[in-house]
């Protein structure tokens, strides 16, 4: 589907639950592949423009001639892929953000509610925020079924209440941006089905929807190549108005 692919492309940049606005629009240049004059399938995106809020966001795709690079990346030659994703899991809506002042809605006491918390079925999986090392897979007294991901660089990631933990969530096993390390419960304390997401900078609450990650830069030997080609990409995609564009190729 189209959100499918916004967050696919956009999720580094855009937390689907929590920063979509009425008004929204996105638009998506893509392939279909025929084979004898026969439409085949679907095939890559090559550009999408997504504006949120007013902002526009826009990706193109870009394969080196050597191979040796490929990807999505800005207009501008920045790689859209982050460190750490927006959001966590494939959201349905946010039901708590994060508030040094929440009143807890179980005890009725306020309390610092220093992190996100996504309401979504049970089962939803939970992917890791960035790569790292599972420090920690277990019960973890109000948090429930609990991970934690040590990032490097004193940066921590948490993730509980869920309700079974993923085949990689072992503690000391590596993981990578998007591995499964469980799926939303409500375990703990808990009021219902969500994951309860958190992000430390050496044991201090940093809010996780405000904080930004530098990206990866196209290498100046290809920039000229990534130029032109993007260039061409991007003006079709101008031309589509927001809506969906298809680019013919054949098998």
């Amino acid at each position: 589907t189209i959100m499918t692919i916004a967050n696919q492309m956009f999720g580094w940049d855009i937390d689907f639950a929590l920063d979509i606005r009425e008004g929204d629009e996105f638009g998506v240049l893509y392939e279909q592949k025929y084979q004898d004059g026969e439409y085949v399938n679907d095939g890559r995106v090559l550009a999408a423009e997504f504006v949120n809020a007013g902002k526009v966001h826009r990706a193109v795709w870009f394969q080196s001639e050597d191979g040796e690079l490929e990807g999505y990346f800005t207009p501008d030659g920045k790689g859209m892929r982050k460190a750490f994703l927006k959001a966590p899991l494939d959201f349905t809506r946010i039901s708590s953000v994060f508030n040094p002042k929440r009143r807890h809605p179980i005890s009725g006491r306020i309390r610092a509610h220093r992190g996100l918390d996504y309401a979504a079925p049970t089962g939803t999986p939970i992917w890791a925020a960035g790569d790292g090392r599972i420090e920690f897979a277990g019960r973890k007294g109000g948090y429930g079924n609990t991970v934690i991901v040590d990032h490097g660089k004193g940066i921590t990631t948490l993730y509980a209440h869920m309700s079974r933990f993923g085949k990689s969530a072992r503690g000391g096993r590596k993981v990578r941006q998007g591995d499964i390390i469980g799926y939303v419960g409500s375990t703990g304390a808990s009021t219902g089905p969500h994951l309860h997401y958190e992000y430390r900078v050496r044991n201090v609450h940093k809010n996780p929807a405000s904080v930004t990650m530098p990206r990866i830069e196209i290498p100046a030997k290809y920039m000229a190549e990534f130029r032109r080609d993007s260039n061409a990409t991007l003006a079709k995609l101008d031309l589509t108005s927001g809506k969906p564009t298809r680019m013919a190729s054949s098998e």
